[in-house]
């Protein structure tokens, strides 16, 4: 069995195997979030619905991260961490069990739900125990490369799920997506050490939402998960119509975009432990400049995917500090906050595509979108100043004797 956390040796992070084991059920979770939107005309077709309320199906898994999952997260706050994940992962495996063998689109549905339940929690307190494994110059590199999971199911899951749900059925995709779950339990139960006990006082979980810089952190997952979406989730009639790329085109761009993002959320981990506002705040900069760049690159084909090239790994390298900040600011009762911050990043996910929709369905241009991110971007930017501005003023009272820092 995995050793204690305390006796760890220090190793070379892009071999430490605890958080391999970690990335390997992110790119489980990860895959089985995704899919559904490439098999939507599947789903549609086996169960005779329209696309639209097969795309419910999309909505409510949101919707259950966001909710539902800092319900379990509370429900598991008495466990030691490492069961809690097997736990967490034990509800995936069923949840996509019951995918695969739904007789019906509600049945289909509430197995979603069900899965879903398991996401935001995993993550959340998956982030707390990748940052328990390694020195704490290297925490936001850890929680990166277990997210690396979830970026890689972009670039290699969803697709060849995809092509697997439209050669043998779309039951077929939920089927392989079980023995990745199980190959990712039995990695966390071996490689995974346990944790050290915490407190289980679930008022301690909530006491940590009063600290004005965890509520900065949610608040800045949320705006950087809806200046991404605003764009990301019209992409593809965007370089359709605007850039005039053939759908096969398309295809290979959003290859790009996902290797993008992979890249940048690895640069991120490694660069956020260096001086994680500094670089938070330089990144935005960055990001800012690359939304320039795309709204005048769009109607020329090569700039424009050089341009979502770049704005996938600066949009993924901005977040990556941000998941790793709230597991530091609420180190007293990190549980409930890092699965908020999941929740927070998928109410992002929704509210950046409603404000993409409402845009063009007021008569804005796909070309406008990138403009609503930057505007959303600048408003993300004002909060990490601000978030900035109460770490120094706390690094004050710390050195004058007025706080202490449990």
């Amino acid at each position: 069995m995995a050793e204690s956390v305390q006796s760890l040796p220090r190793k070379n992070i892009l071999t430490h195997t605890p958080l391999m084991a970690l990335a390997v059920a992110a790119f489980g979770i990860g895959t089985s979030e995704f899919i559904i939107m490439g098999l939507l005309p599947n789903l549609a077709d086996s169960f005779q619905v329209s696309i639209p309320k097969a795309g419910i199906l999309v909505t409510a898994y949101a919707l259950s991260v966001t909710v539902g999952s800092p319900v379990v997260a509370l429900a598991t706050a008495r466990l030691e961490r490492k069961r809690a994940l097997l736990l967490l992962l034990g509800v995936f495996i069923l949840g996509n069990l019951a995918c695969a063998a739904a007789p019906t689109y509600n049945m289909l549905f509430l197995a979603r739900v069900l899965t879903a339940l398991s996401h935001g929690a995993f993550f959340g307190i998956g982030s707390v125990v990748a940052s328990n494994l390694v020195a704490s110059n290297q925490r936001a590199q850890a929680i990166a490369i277990m997210f690396s999971g979830l970026t890689l199911a972009n670039v290699l899951g969803v697709p060849a799920g995809t092509a697997l749900g439209q050669a043998f059925g779309w039951r077929a995709s939920f089927w392989a997506i079980v023995p990745i779950g199980l190959i990712a339990a039995v990695a966390v139960f071996w490689l995974v050490p346990r944790q050290p006990k915490v407190s289980s006082e679930l008022i301690h979980e909530f006491r940590v939402l009063r600290n004005p810089r965890v509520l900065l952190v949610l608040a800045m997952s949320v705006l950087g998960s809806a200046s991404l979406f605003c764009v990301f989730t019209y992409i593809a009639p965007t370089l359709e119509k605007v850039t005039a790329i053939s759908p096969h085109g398309v295809t290979l761009v959003l290859l790009l975009f996902g290797i993008g993002i992979t890249v940048g959320n690895l640069a991120g981990g490694a660069l956020s432990d260096w001086r994680p506002m500094r670089f938070l705040v330089m990144s935005l900069l960055a990001l800012l400049l690359a939304l320039t760049c795309l709204y005048f690159a769009e109607p020329f084909a090569v700039p424009m995917v050089v341009s979502v090239l770049v704005w996938g790994a600066l949009v993924f390298a901005a977040g990556t500090p941000l998941q790793a900040r709230i597991v530091e600011q609420a180190s007293a009762a990190p549980n409930l906050a890092s699965t908020l911050n999941q929740g927070a990043f998928n109410l992002g996910n929704a509210s950046g595509a409603t404000l993409g929709g409402a845009l063009l369905t007021a008569g804005f241009s796909y070309r406008q979108l990138p403009i609503a991110s930057g505007i959303v971007t600048v408003c993300m930017l004002v909060l990490a100043l601000w978030s900035a501005h109460l770490d120094r003023k706390h690094r004050v009272a710390l050195e004058a004797g007025e706080l202490t820092l449990g």
